[in-house]
Protein backbone atom coordinates (compact mmCIF):
# COMPACT_ATOMS: atom_id res chain seq x y z
CA UNK A 1 0.00 0.00 0.00
CA UNK A 2 1.56 3.32 -1.05
CA UNK A 3 1.85 6.44 1.10
CA UNK A 4 -0.95 8.31 -0.66
CA UNK A 5 -3.38 5.48 -0.02
CA UNK A 6 -2.33 5.30 3.63
CA UNK A 7 -2.77 9.07 3.99
CA UNK A 8 -6.22 8.89 2.41
CA UNK A 9 -7.33 6.10 4.72
CA UNK A 10 -6.14 7.83 7.88
CA UNK A 11 -7.17 11.37 6.93
CA UNK A 12 -3.60 12.61 7.06
CA UNK A 13 -0.51 11.62 9.03
CA UNK A 14 -1.09 9.59 12.18
CA UNK A 15 1.38 11.28 14.50
CA UNK A 16 2.72 10.20 17.88
CA UNK A 17 0.34 12.57 19.67
CA UNK A 18 -2.64 11.37 17.65
CA UNK A 19 -1.86 7.73 18.43
CA UNK A 20 -1.46 8.57 22.11
CA UNK A 21 -4.78 10.41 22.23
CA UNK A 22 -6.56 7.53 20.50
CA UNK A 23 -5.00 4.95 22.83
CA UNK A 24 -6.07 6.98 25.86
CA UNK A 25 -9.62 7.18 24.50
CA UNK A 26 -9.56 3.40 24.05
CA UNK A 27 -8.78 2.97 27.75
CA UNK A 28 -5.02 2.41 27.94
CA UNK A 29 -3.46 4.39 30.77
CA UNK A 30 -0.50 5.11 33.03
CA UNK A 31 1.01 2.09 34.75
CA UNK A 32 -0.55 -0.45 32.39
CA UNK A 33 1.38 -3.58 31.50
CA UNK A 34 0.20 -4.31 27.98
CA UNK A 35 0.98 -6.96 25.38
CA UNK A 36 0.28 -5.50 21.97
CA UNK A 37 -0.19 -6.84 18.46
CA UNK A 38 -0.07 -4.36 15.61
CA UNK A 39 -0.88 -4.22 11.92
CA UNK A 40 0.99 -1.05 11.08
CA UNK A 41 -0.61 -0.48 7.67
CA UNK A 42 -4.07 -0.54 9.28
CA UNK A 43 -3.23 2.58 11.29
CA UNK A 44 -2.54 4.65 8.18
CA UNK A 45 0.54 6.72 7.39
CA UNK A 46 2.61 6.85 10.59
CA UNK A 47 5.58 9.22 10.32
CA UNK A 48 8.49 7.26 11.74
CA UNK A 49 6.75 3.88 11.54
CA UNK A 50 7.32 1.40 14.40
CA UNK A 51 9.42 3.84 16.43
CA UNK A 52 6.56 6.32 16.54
CA UNK A 53 4.03 3.67 17.60
CA UNK A 54 6.27 2.43 20.42
CA UNK A 55 6.98 6.00 21.56
CA UNK A 56 3.24 6.71 21.65
CA UNK A 57 2.56 3.55 23.67
CA UNK A 58 5.31 4.53 26.12
CA UNK A 59 3.83 8.02 26.40
CA UNK A 60 0.49 6.54 27.43
CA UNK A 61 1.65 3.85 29.89
CA UNK A 62 4.28 6.18 31.33
CA UNK A 63 7.41 5.35 33.31
CA UNK A 64 5.61 2.78 35.49
CA UNK A 65 4.07 0.91 32.54
CA UNK A 66 5.51 -1.97 30.54
CA UNK A 67 5.14 -3.02 26.90
CA UNK A 68 5.31 -6.66 25.78
CA UNK A 69 5.37 -8.38 22.37
CA UNK A 70 5.54 -11.89 20.95
CA UNK A 71 8.79 -12.47 19.04
CA UNK A 72 9.57 -16.09 18.20
CA UNK A 73 12.72 -16.74 16.17
CA UNK A 74 12.71 -16.03 12.45
CA UNK A 75 15.75 -18.16 11.61
CA UNK A 76 15.00 -21.20 13.77
CA UNK A 77 15.75 -24.56 12.14
CA UNK A 78 12.68 -26.05 10.46
CA UNK A 79 10.65 -28.30 12.74
CA UNK A 80 10.96 -31.16 10.27
CA UNK A 81 14.74 -31.01 9.76
CA UNK A 82 14.96 -34.29 11.71
CA UNK A 83 13.34 -35.99 8.70
CA UNK A 84 16.07 -34.82 6.30
CA UNK A 85 18.88 -37.11 5.11
CA UNK A 86 21.33 -37.76 7.93
CA UNK A 87 24.16 -35.79 6.29
CA UNK A 88 21.95 -32.72 6.05
CA UNK A 89 20.85 -33.10 9.65
CA UNK A 90 24.48 -33.39 10.73
CA UNK A 91 25.33 -30.17 8.91
CA UNK A 92 22.51 -28.31 10.65
CA UNK A 93 23.42 -29.69 14.06
CA UNK A 94 27.07 -28.79 13.58
CA UNK A 95 26.68 -25.30 12.18
CA UNK A 96 23.27 -23.74 13.00
CA UNK A 97 23.83 -20.75 15.31
CA UNK A 98 22.26 -21.00 18.74
CA UNK A 99 19.32 -18.80 19.59
CA UNK A 100 20.55 -15.51 21.03
CA UNK A 101 17.96 -13.27 22.76
CA UNK A 102 19.94 -10.18 21.79
CA UNK A 103 20.80 -11.03 18.17
CA UNK A 104 18.22 -13.50 16.81
CA UNK A 105 15.59 -11.71 14.74
CA UNK A 106 11.95 -11.84 15.75
CA UNK A 107 9.75 -13.82 13.41
CA UNK A 108 8.95 -11.65 10.39
CA UNK A 109 5.35 -12.83 10.22
CA UNK A 110 4.75 -11.06 13.53
CA UNK A 111 5.23 -7.72 11.79
CA UNK A 112 7.77 -4.96 12.34
CA UNK A 113 6.86 -3.91 15.87
CA UNK A 114 8.26 -6.92 17.81
CA UNK A 115 11.67 -6.58 16.17
CA UNK A 116 11.65 -2.82 16.80
CA UNK A 117 10.73 -3.22 20.47
CA UNK A 118 13.19 -6.01 21.26
CA UNK A 119 16.03 -3.83 19.86
CA UNK A 120 15.17 -0.93 22.18
CA UNK A 121 17.73 -0.11 24.88
CA UNK A 122 16.56 -1.73 28.10
CA UNK A 123 14.31 -4.30 26.43
CA UNK A 124 14.43 -7.84 27.86
CA UNK A 125 13.79 -10.93 25.74
CA UNK A 126 12.95 -14.36 27.11
CA UNK A 127 15.23 -17.37 26.75
CA UNK A 128 12.85 -19.69 24.88
CA UNK A 129 13.81 -19.77 21.18
CA UNK A 130 10.50 -20.75 19.59
CA UNK A 131 8.09 -18.93 21.92
CA UNK A 132 10.25 -15.96 22.90
CA UNK A 133 8.69 -12.70 23.94
CA UNK A 134 10.20 -9.31 24.74
CA UNK A 135 9.25 -6.53 27.11
CA UNK A 136 10.28 -2.96 27.87
CA UNK A 137 9.61 -1.24 31.16
CA UNK A 138 9.95 -1.81 34.91
CA UNK A 139 8.17 -5.20 34.84
CA UNK A 140 10.14 -6.50 31.84
CA UNK A 141 12.66 -8.62 33.73
CA UNK A 142 9.99 -10.22 35.94
CA UNK A 143 7.85 -11.04 32.91
CA UNK A 144 10.69 -12.62 30.92
CA UNK A 145 12.67 -14.45 33.63
CA UNK A 146 13.17 -18.22 33.38
CA UNK A 147 10.75 -18.80 30.50
CA UNK A 148 9.92 -22.52 30.86
CA UNK A 149 11.61 -24.71 28.26
CA UNK A 150 8.55 -27.00 28.07
CA UNK A 151 4.93 -25.80 27.93
CA UNK A 152 6.26 -22.30 27.19
CA UNK A 153 2.74 -20.91 26.71
CA UNK A 154 1.46 -22.33 30.01
CA UNK A 155 1.90 -21.80 33.76
CA UNK A 156 5.05 -19.89 34.63
CA UNK A 157 5.31 -18.43 31.13
CA UNK A 158 5.48 -14.70 30.37
CA UNK A 159 1.83 -14.99 29.30
CA UNK A 160 0.85 -16.35 32.72
CA UNK A 161 2.91 -13.62 34.40
CA UNK A 162 1.13 -10.98 32.34
CA UNK A 163 -2.13 -12.26 33.82
CA UNK A 164 -0.67 -12.34 37.34
CA UNK A 165 0.41 -8.70 36.99
CA UNK A 166 -3.08 -7.63 35.96
CA UNK A 167 -1.88 -6.93 32.43
CA UNK A 168 -3.82 -6.15 29.30
CA UNK A 169 -3.79 -7.10 25.61
CA UNK A 170 -4.10 -4.55 22.80
CA UNK A 171 -5.01 -5.50 19.25
CA UNK A 172 -3.86 -2.35 17.44
CA UNK A 173 -5.37 -2.85 14.02
CA UNK A 174 -4.45 -6.54 14.30
CA UNK A 175 -7.03 -9.31 13.77
CA UNK A 176 -8.29 -11.56 16.55
CA UNK A 177 -6.22 -14.51 15.39
CA UNK A 178 -3.05 -12.69 16.50
CA UNK A 179 -3.98 -12.86 20.21
CA UNK A 180 -1.07 -14.98 21.46
CA UNK A 181 -2.51 -14.89 24.98
CA UNK A 182 -5.11 -17.46 23.93
CA UNK A 183 -2.34 -20.07 23.72
CA UNK A 184 -2.29 -19.84 27.53
CA UNK A 185 -6.00 -20.65 27.50
CA UNK A 186 -5.28 -23.65 25.26
CA UNK A 187 -2.56 -24.83 27.61
CA UNK A 188 -4.90 -24.62 30.61
CA UNK A 189 -8.09 -25.94 28.99
CA UNK A 190 -9.18 -29.51 29.71
CA UNK A 191 -10.74 -30.89 26.53
CA UNK A 192 -10.27 -34.06 24.48
CA UNK A 193 -7.73 -34.39 21.72
CA UNK A 194 -5.25 -31.76 22.84
CA UNK A 195 -2.36 -31.77 20.37
CA UNK A 196 1.31 -31.47 21.27
CA UNK A 197 4.54 -31.08 19.34
CA UNK A 198 8.15 -32.00 20.04
CA UNK A 199 10.99 -30.25 18.25
CA UNK A 200 14.70 -29.51 18.58
CA UNK A 201 16.48 -26.16 18.54
CA UNK A 202 19.95 -24.94 19.55
CA UNK A 203 20.32 -22.67 22.58
CA UNK A 204 23.11 -21.51 24.87
CA UNK A 205 23.03 -22.74 28.45
CA UNK A 206 25.72 -21.33 30.75
CA UNK A 207 27.58 -20.14 27.66
CA UNK A 208 27.61 -23.57 26.00
CA UNK A 209 25.75 -24.21 22.72
CA UNK A 210 23.52 -27.26 22.98
CA UNK A 211 20.56 -28.78 21.19
CA UNK A 212 17.47 -29.11 23.34
CA UNK A 213 14.24 -30.98 22.74
CA UNK A 214 11.14 -28.92 23.51
CA UNK A 215 7.59 -30.05 24.25
CA UNK A 216 4.62 -27.74 23.74
CA UNK A 217 1.03 -27.52 22.64
CA UNK A 218 0.72 -27.25 18.86
CA UNK A 219 0.62 -23.47 18.54
CA UNK A 220 1.06 -23.57 14.77
CA UNK A 221 -1.77 -25.81 13.56
CA UNK A 222 -3.84 -25.51 16.72
CA UNK A 223 -3.82 -27.21 20.09
CA UNK A 224 -7.26 -28.67 19.34
CA UNK A 225 -9.34 -29.66 16.35
CA UNK A 226 -11.77 -26.76 16.32
CA UNK A 227 -13.53 -27.82 13.12
CA UNK A 228 -16.70 -29.12 14.86
CA UNK A 229 -17.34 -25.71 16.46
CA UNK A 230 -15.70 -23.14 14.17
CA UNK A 231 -17.14 -22.39 10.72
CA UNK A 232 -15.00 -23.38 7.76
CA UNK A 233 -12.43 -20.79 6.80
CA UNK A 234 -12.52 -18.95 10.13
CA UNK A 235 -9.68 -18.81 12.62
CA UNK A 236 -10.55 -20.22 16.08
CA UNK A 237 -8.88 -17.36 17.95
CA UNK A 238 -10.77 -14.80 15.86
CA UNK A 239 -14.02 -16.58 16.73
CA UNK A 240 -13.14 -16.57 20.44
CA UNK A 241 -12.23 -12.87 20.37
CA UNK A 242 -15.56 -12.03 18.70
CA UNK A 243 -17.34 -14.07 21.37
CA UNK A 244 -15.51 -12.10 24.07
CA UNK A 245 -16.68 -8.82 22.59
CA UNK A 246 -20.23 -10.13 22.23
CA UNK A 247 -20.14 -11.09 25.92
CA UNK A 248 -19.14 -7.55 26.89
CA UNK A 249 -15.44 -8.16 27.49
CA UNK A 250 -12.99 -5.65 26.08
CA UNK A 251 -13.21 -2.18 24.64
CA UNK A 252 -13.23 -1.19 20.99
CA UNK A 253 -12.11 1.99 19.31
CA UNK A 254 -10.08 3.45 16.49
CA UNK A 255 -6.40 4.33 16.56
CA UNK A 256 -5.60 6.35 13.48
CA UNK A 257 -7.57 4.41 10.88
CA UNK A 258 -7.21 1.08 12.71
CA UNK A 259 -10.08 -0.65 14.43
CA UNK A 260 -8.57 -1.67 17.75
CA UNK A 261 -9.53 -3.69 20.83
CA UNK A 262 -8.28 -3.66 24.41
CA UNK A 263 -8.79 -6.56 26.84
CA UNK A 264 -7.86 -7.29 30.43
CA UNK A 265 -5.64 -10.37 30.22
CA UNK A 266 -7.07 -12.34 33.17
CA UNK A 267 -10.73 -12.25 32.11
CA UNK A 268 -9.69 -12.94 28.49
CA UNK A 269 -7.86 -16.14 29.50
CA UNK A 270 -10.71 -17.26 31.76
CA UNK A 271 -13.15 -16.71 28.92
CA UNK A 272 -10.94 -18.59 26.48
CA UNK A 273 -10.61 -21.59 28.79
CA UNK A 274 -14.36 -21.77 29.38
CA UNK A 275 -15.13 -21.36 25.67
CA UNK A 276 -12.75 -24.16 24.67
CA UNK A 277 -13.97 -26.50 27.39
CA UNK A 278 -17.65 -25.87 26.78
CA UNK A 279 -17.45 -26.15 23.03
CA UNK A 280 -14.99 -29.03 22.68
CA UNK A 281 -16.36 -31.17 25.49
CA UNK A 282 -19.55 -31.39 23.43
CA UNK A 283 -18.21 -32.57 20.02
CA UNK A 284 -20.28 -31.33 17.11
CA UNK A 285 -22.02 -28.69 19.20
CA UNK A 286 -22.39 -25.14 17.93
CA UNK A 287 -23.98 -23.78 21.10
CA UNK A 288 -23.71 -20.05 21.72
CA UNK A 289 -21.29 -19.39 24.53
CA UNK A 290 -22.45 -17.57 27.65
CA UNK A 291 -19.88 -16.36 30.16
CA UNK A 292 -20.01 -17.59 33.73
CA UNK A 293 -21.85 -15.39 36.18
CA UNK A 294 -19.56 -12.95 38.01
Amino acid sequence: MDVQELLRRSGGPVTRDRIGDDLTALGLGPGDTVMFHTRLSAIGYVPGGPRTVIDALLDVVGPTGTLMVSCGWNDAPPYDFTTWPSAWQDAVRAHHPAYDPELSEAEHTNGRLPEALRRRPGAVRSRHPDASLAALGPSAAALMADHPWDDPHGPGSPLARLVALGGRVLLLGAPGETMTLLHLAESLAQAPGKRFVTYEQPVRVDGVREWRTFHDIDSTDGAFDYSPVVPDGQDPFAVIVRAMLDAGLGRTGTVGAAGSRLFDAGPAVDFGVRWIEEQLNAPGSRRSFRPAAP
